[in-house]
């Protein structure tokens, strides 16, 4: 949303994401990855963590790092992942999800008509506050009961908030330390995974070993 931020990749990759830039990591199988802020402006950005389908949760790792020029803007929403009114963004997420940068005016009003079949979603809000059923201000984030039909707000202020829709997951989480998973299987696979990649980089001296 602002600022800058680093970011080191599992293939030796790095670079600054620049405000309005996106990053997509697909961690899978696991992998090495740091990064945080960069420069001297203070920055604010969302972080969306999501649970992979049983396909890509052991898969090879995946990351795209894209320029804010590399999204397109229909109506007041900027299309970071899915589709909305026909519209694609590039990110290489799975299919049935979306999720969108909005910005409304004081007074402005906008409705969510939700892809087919997205019966989840909820808005984090960052700037401003928006009326939708309820008030949500800046700094709260709102779910939404599970349903198909539109969701209709309206800007008390100029207002900023990221929102997602999706079809809903349908796979119980199995949760671990680092990660999540749909079986117990895959999870302790993928924690031994981190264990191997936490080995090399000590032996390689990129991490040292707690005392």
């Amino acid at each position: 949303m602002s600022g800058q931020a680093f970011y080191k990749g599992p293939t030796g990759r790095e670079g600054i994401i620049d405000t309005g830039s996106v990053e997509w990591m697909r961690a899978s199988s696991s992998v090495r990855h740091t990064g945080g802020l960069h420069g001297k402006e203070r920055g604010k950005g969302f972080q969306l963590w999501v649970a992979m389908p049983p396909e890509l949760e052991l898969a090879e790792p995946h990351s795209q790092y894209l320029d804010a020029s590399a999204f397109e803007t229909v109506d007041p929403a900027r299309i970071i992942m899915g589709e909305y009114k026909g519209r694609k963004s590039i990110v290489a997420a799975p299919a049935g999800m979306t999720y969108l940068d909005v910005r409304l005016k004081a007074g402005g009003r906008w409705s969510f008509i939700p892809p087919k079949g997205h019966n989840v979603a909820w808005i984090a809000v960052h700037e401003g506050g928006v009326s939708a059923a309820e008030y949500i201000s800046s700094g709260e984030l709102a779910v939404f009961e599970e349903s198909e039909g539109g969701i209709h707000f309206e800007a008390a202020s100029d207002t900023g908030f990221v929102l997602g829709s999706a079809i809903k997951h349908p796979y119980d989480l199995v949760t671990g330390y680092y990660s999540v998973h749909t079986n117990a299987a895959a999870l302790s696979q993928g924690e031994r995974n981190i264990a191997q990649i936490g080995s090399r980089l000590h032996s390689q001296g990129v991490l040292k070993q707690a005392r």
